[in-house]
């Protein structure tokens, strides 16, 4: 049983409904603005809704965006925060610091703007504007509202050298290529010379964990994207040695796409399916990264085990440290990762592959 300090700064008391779960597991939180000692309040400037959700809503509502604001909105209303519940997953949000309790140990002061770098789904969150100012056609939502940091949350303060938007979508997933540097690195450390796919390359996470694998030490990045038109901006991009077209939803296919299996296959797609082919596309004794929440874990454990692949499947949860701060560099430094950021279209409504969620 956790001590009461220790469950009070994981957000335990914050919780509703059931009794006795941590809040991300929580069906409702108690968002009041009425901080405790260790906690901060946020002002809601925006929402960064993950993409395996925005793609699951937009195809419920057939695209219609007014209809996707309003259920975006009843799930924050009926849950005290935006938890997807048929995705289960949320997003981040950015906001202005205006409160912090005396016994907070995040480093945040008042008027600080600040992304936060954990889930929607386990922050306490109330909306006051209605969405009034988002169309429901794109995944960064105008808000205004507040929300609620326990003291074991993760928030970075916003630089002032990026344009918020540029700054939101990076550290939406920056937690793919401070992973994929760890795992890239330990092969190049035990002497090999790691090759690395990415489904979903062209995306956000995709374009970062390409970036980052080359720069620790990759001697063959592929990248993996379902059309043409991605195909080409990531080429152009010049991230990947080798880019390739393959529905990520096709075993064989993304398998013959890649051709000799690689070290490190990075899984960064907002749809499901593409379990069995990341198995199939990485070697024995090889490593297979999930990213998207909308991986089935057990379809690929259970995949895994069909195909007797002998690989180590690892869960990209988000959080490493400095995560937030090398997704940043790579965005400044690396005008191939800037790029294709600054082109991406705002509805992420593209096809099979091209985008991803970890929130």
């Amino acid at each position: 049983m956790l001590l009461r300090g220790v469950a009070h700064q994981v957000g335990t008391h914050r919780v509703l409904e059931p009794a006795g779960v941590l809040p991300q597991a929580a069906w409702r939180l108690d968002c009041s603005p009425r901080i405790g000692r260790d906690e901060v309040r946020i002002d809601v400037l925006r929402l960064n809704l993950d993409a395996a959700s925005f793609r699951q809503l937009t195809e419920e509502h057939d695209g219609d965006g007014a209809a996707v604001r309003a259920h975006v909105l009843e799930i924050i209303t009926n849950r005290g925060k935006m938890h997807n519940p048929r995705t289960g997953s949320g997003g981040m949000l950015v906001g202005v610091v205006s409160e912090v309790g005396p016994d907070s140990p995040l480093g945040l002061s008042v008027g600080d703007r600040v992304a936060t770098l954990v889930s929607l789904t386990l922050t306490p969150l109330s909306i006051s504007d209605g969405l009034a100012r988002w169309d429901g056609l794109g995944e960064q939502v105008p808000a205004a509202g507040h929300a609620i940091l326990f003291a074991r949350s993760v928030a970075a303060v916003l630089p002032d050298d990026l344009p918020t938007p540029l700054a939101l979508a990076a550290l939406d997933v920056c937690g793919s290529p401070a992973l994929t540097r760890r795992v890239v690195r330990r092969y190049v450390t035990d002497g090999a010379a790691p090759s690395v796919a990415v489904l979903g390359g062209g995306g956000k996470s995709g374009s970062l964990a390409l970036a980052a694998a080359r720069r620790a030490g990759a001697t063959r990045c592929v990248g993996v994207v379902p059309h043409e038109a991605e195909a080409a901006a990531l080429t152009a991009a010049g991230l990947a040695d080798e880019v390739v077209i393959a529905d990520a939803r096709d075993p064989i296919g993304l398998a013959a796409a890649i051709g000799d299996p690689v070290d490190v296959t990075v899984v960064c797609v907002d749809v499901p399916g593409c379990e069995h082919g990341a198995v199939l596309a990485t070697r024995d004794g090889g490593t297979v990264i999930f990213f998207s929440m909308a991986t089935s874990f057990a379809a690929a454990a259970l995949g895994a085990e069909g195909l007797a692949a002998d690989v180590t499947m690892l869960v990209g949860n988000g959080y490493l440290p400095g995560h937030a701060e090398y997704a940043l560099e790579l965005v400044r430094t690396d005008s191939g990762v800037r790029g294709l950021f600054e082109a991406r279209p705002p509805t992420g409504t593209r096809g099979a592959g091209s985008h991803e969620g970890d929130r």
